[in-house]
C-alpha cells in the first residue's frame, strides 16, 4: 500500500479529544508536548468538553510512572503538590485479607513501591526468606524492602533537600482528582497549545469509510479532525455509541460493581497523613483509604450481587467511625470490562470508555499514561499508517489488560476469608482466569521467576506479584529443591543491609505531614 499522502491518504494534523477529566487532559498534554504542537505546523490537539458533567474529586492512588509523566510536561512538583492536594505514596496496606479477624484483631501486609536494594529479577530473595521463614518469624514485606517499614513507621520518601521529583525511597502520589484535572487543563491550555473548547457533544458523523468526520455540539456546531480520541468515560460516546464496538463485562471474575465514596476531614490540622493507601477487606468488600493534605479520601467497594447500598453504607460509616453520620457519600457505579477494540477506525479509545478495573491497586491513572505514550511513539502521519498502528495497539494494550485482570484477581482468589460467599466465590476456579490459575498451580512447588513475567508490556513484574503472594501467606513449597539455593552468605548480607537501612532511614526521613507542610511553605528545588 502506498503510504505517502494523497487525497485519498490525508496527513493527521488535527487531533479531537472528547472528553476532559484525567484522561482527557493527561492524553492532552503528553500527545502536545511530545508531539511539539506548540510550534508552527505541528499537529493540532483539541479538547472539547462539556461544563455541565462534574468530576469526581475522589482521593485517587498513581504509580511512579506519574513523576516522569509531570517532569516530562515540564510541571512544577511543588506546584503539583500545592494544587492538587497531593501527597507521597510509598505503595499499599492491605489488612484483613488473609483471613478472616477475630476479636477485633488486625492482620497487614504491604506491597510498596519497591525494595530499594535488589531486583527479584537479577537476585530473588523470596527463596531464602520461604526457606528460613519458620525460624525467622519476620513477614516478606518487611524481610525484603525497608519502605514496608517506612509505611509502618509513616516516613516520608525524601527530604526537603532532595531536588524535585528525586526520591529516596521510590515514590508516587495520592491526589485529588477533580483538583488534578483542572490543574492540568491551565496548564495544556497555556503552556503546551492545546485547543480548549466548551460545549456539549450531541453526536458524531461517519463518512463512507467508516471513520469519524466529525463531532457536533450543541454551542459550537461542528468540530472537524482527522483523529479522534475517546475520553467519555464509561459513556464512550465515540467507540461505544457511535462506533459500535462492543463492551465485554468481566463481572464473572471481578465481581465488584459499585463504590461509596466520602471525604473525611482530619481530627485537626497536625494529624498524621498516610503515606500509603490503606485498603481494608470486609465481610463482602473492601474499604480504600487515601491520605491527601486536606483530608482524606474513604470508600467502600463492593458488589451489588453480594450485598445492597444500605449495608454498604452502614459498613463505610462504620470504618469512617466519629462523626461519620455528618459525612456525605456519593455512589458511584461501574463495570469492569473492556472494549473488543481500544482502537477502531479513526478512533482511540483511552480511559473508562476503553477499559475499567475496579480501584484496587490504583492501575487507571498508569494504564493512561501507557496508552498516550504508545500513541506518541507510534503516531501515525497518514490515514493509511493508521490501521497497522491500530492492530499494534490493541494487542498490546490487551496484553496489558489481561495482566491487570490477573494481578487484581489474585489479591481474592488466595485469601482464606470464608466468613461470607463473597469470598468463597471469588476462590472458586470457575471465576479465576486460566492464565492465573496455571501460575498458581506452578507456584505450589517452584518459586515465581522473571520467566513468568516475560512480555516487555508486563503492567505487573514479579516483585509485585512476589508481595501480594507471600503477604496472602500462599504456600510454595521449594523444599525439595533447596539446594539449588546455595548463594547464603549474598542473601544474609541482603537482609541485614536492609535492616541496618531501615534504622538509618527512620532517623533521616521526615514525618509525612511534616514534609507537606515543608513543600506547601518552601518547595523543592527544581532539577
Amino acid at each position: 500500500m502506498n503510504s505517502l499522502p494523497n487525497s485519498d491518504n490525508p496527513i493527521i494534523k488535527r487531533v479531537l479529544i472528547v472528553g476532559g477529566g484525567t484522561a482527557g487532559w493527561l492524553t492532552a498534554g503528553l500527545l502536545a508536548k511530545r508531539l511539539n504542537c506548540a510550534t508552527n505546523d505541528a499537529v493540532e490537539v483539541s479538547l472539547v468538553e462539556s461544563d455541565r458533567i462534574p468530576i469526581l474529586g475522589v482521593g485517587e492512588g498513581t504509580w511512579p510512572t506519574i513523576r516522569s509523566t509531570l517532569h516530562t510536561l515540564d510541571i512544577d512538583e511543588t506546584e503539583f503538590i500545592r494544587e492538587c492536594d497531593a501527597t507521597f505514596k510509598q505503595g499499599s496496606e492491605f489488612v484483613n485479607w488473609v483471613n478472616t479477624p477475630k476479636d477485633g484483631e488486625r492482620s497487614s501486609y504491604h506491597h510498596p513501591l519497591s525494595s530499594v536494594f535488589h531486583s527479584a529479577y537479577d537476585f530473588n530473595l523470596a527463596a531464602y526468606w520461604l526457606l528460613k521463614k519458620k525460624s525467622s518469624g519476620i513477614k516478606y514485606d518487611q524481610a525484603v524492602a525497608s519502605q514496608a517499614h517506612m509505611c509502618d513507621a509513616n516516613r516520608a520518601p525524601k527530604k526537603i533537600t532532595t531536588p524535585a521529583y528525586s526520591a529516596i525511597q521510590n515514590y508516587s502520589y495520592h491526589l485529588d482528582a477533580g483538583k488534578f484535572a483542572r490543574f492540568m487543563q491551565k496548564h495544556c491550555v497555556e503552556n503546551l497549545g492545546v485547543r480548549h473548547i466548551v460545549a456539549d457533544v450531541l453526536s458524531a458523523e461517519i463518512d463512507d469509510t467508516g471513520d469519524i468526520s466529525c463531532v457536533q455540539t450543541e454551542q459550537k456546531g461542528q468540530l472537524d479532525a482527522d483523529f479522534f480520541i475517546d475520553c467519555t468515560g464509561s459513556k464512550a460516546l465515540l467507540i461505544g455509541e457511535v462506533l459500535g464496538v462492543e463492551y465485554t463485562s468481566l463481572k464473572g471474575t471481578i465481581f465488584n460493581d459499585t463504590a461509596l465514596a466520602a471525604h473525611v476531614p482530619y481530627a485537626h490540622e497536625q494529624e498524621n497523613i498516610a503515606t500509603h493507601t490503606i485498603a481494608t477487606a470486609h465481610e463482602s468488600g473492601w474499604t480504600w483509604d487515601i491520605g491527601l493534605s486536606e483530608r482524606r479520601g474513604v470508600g467502600f467497594v463492593y458488589s451489588s450481587a453480594y450485598t445492597n447500598d444500605s449495608e454498604a453504607e452502614k459498613q463505610l460509616r462504620s470504618y469512617i467511625g466519629k462523626r461519620s453520620e455528618e459525612i456525605s457519600i456519593r455512589k458511584i457505579k461501574f463495570e469492569s470490562g473492556y472494549r473488543e477494540k481500544f482502537w477502531h477506525k479513526n478512533c482511540l479509545a483511552i480511559g473508562m470508555s476503553a477499559a475499567f478495573i475496579e480501584p484496587l491497586e490504583a492501575s487507571a491513572i498508569f494504564l493512561v499514561e501507557a496508552a498516550v505514550n504508545m500513541l506518541t511513539d507510534q503516531f501515525p502521519t497518514t490515514r493509511s499508517d493508521m490501521d497497522y498502528v491500530a492492530r499494534q495497539y490493541n494487542s498490546i494494550y490487551r496484553l496489558r489488560w489481561d495482566k491487570t485482570v490477573d494481578f487484581v484477581k489474585l489479591h481474592y482468589c488466595i485469601s482464606k476469608r470464608r466468613d461470607h460467599v463473597y469470598w468463597i466465590d471469588n476462590c472458586a476456579k470457575s471465576t479465576i482466569p486460566d492464565s492465573l490459575q496455571a501460575k498458581l498451580e506452578h507456584w505450589r512447588t517452584h518459586l515465581p521467576s522473571k520467566y513468568d513475567f516475560d512480555y516487555a508490556f508486563e503492567p505487573f513484574v514479579l516483585d509485585s506479584y512476589l508481595f501480594v503472594l507471600y503477604g496472602m501467606e500462599y504456600e510454595t513449597d521449594i523444599t525439595s529443591g533447596a539446594h539449588r539455593y546455595t548463594d547464603w552468605q549474598r542473601a544474609d548480607a541482603m537482609f541485614a543491609d536492609i535492616s541496618g537501612t531501615v534504622e538509618k532511614l527512620k532517623q533521616e526521613l521526615p514525618q509525612q505531614r511534616t514534609l507537606i507542610d515543608q513543600v506547601k511553605q518552601h518547595g523543592f528545588s527544581r532539577i
